[in-house]
């Protein structure tokens, strides 16, 4: 059986990929500040707050001692929008915690056991921010750190049968980080999907697909990448 560490998996993107993987046969453990308003028999959720460092690290090194890690999905995040002047010290410690140090404190503790069974899928979920937006700078930097990350794992980690990959995720409906910038049923909202290509804003679904491909045992020829849920609005224009 295939365990998975997903964290934000209480709701938004990191839910619809924990339950994707549920559906899949996969054993989930879920991280994230609130435990998920549903239930499944193969899903343990476990309240963290993963911008804290210490706590991150010692719910990782309990977990990996009681589990045999196989996934790795890092979705949890937060946005702190400011513009420059208004970026804050704090914004950029807090988002680097969440985005960056949350998934390398998580992934060395489940290192050992995926390099002793030459199989291991990392995933992280970074942003089409990385482009370029207003009002994102600790996001941004730290989203595109991200996908420093997976290109650097992906290199150290090849030869020990671990995939390193990211999603870079556009304007997702539905989703509390969403929706807290931009209301729900609003004329903003509808303007936005109106000039994405596609005319349509995606769904959590759509990258819960993307984080499946990434994840099955016969993709062990894709690493390093970075595949951009966008509905083309990484495109330009």
């Amino acid at each position: 059986m295939r365990t998975a560490i997903v964290t934000g998996g209480s709701s938004g993107i990191g839910a619809a990929i924990a339950r994707a993987m549920l559906d899949g046969g996969y054993k989930v453990i879920s991280l994230a500040l609130d435990a998920p308003n549903w239930t499944h028999p193969m899903l343990e959720a476990i309240r963290l707050d993963l911008s804290d460092p210490a706590a991150t690290r010692a719910i990782a090194g309990e977990i990996s001692a009681g589990h045999e890690i196989s996934h790795l999905v890092h979705s949890a995040g937060a946005i702190r929008p400011a513009l420059l002047d208004n970026v804050t010290p704090t914004d950029l410690h807090t988002l680097t915690d969440l985005h960056l140090v949350a998934p390398t404190l998580l992934a060395q503790a489940a290192l050992p056991g995926m390099r002793a069974r030459h199989f291991g899928r990392i995933i992280l979920i970074s942003s089409r921010a990385v482009q370029g937006m207003q009002s994102r700078s600790a996001y941004a930097a730290t989203k595109a750190g991200m996908i420093a990350l997976a290109r650097t794992w992906a290199l150290e980690l090849a030869s020990d049968g671990i995939t390193v990959n990211a999603i870079a995720p556009g304007p997702i409906r539905g989703t509390a980080l969403f929706h807290d910038v931009v209301p729900d049923g609003s004329e903003a909202e509808a303007k936005l999907a109106a000039g994405v290509p596609v005319r349509r804003l995606g769904t959590s679904a759509d990258v819960a697909r993307a984080a499946m491909f990434f994840a099955a045992p016969d993709a062990d020829f894709v690493t390093g990448q970075t595949l951009f849920v966008c509905g083309g609005t990484s495109l330009g224009g």
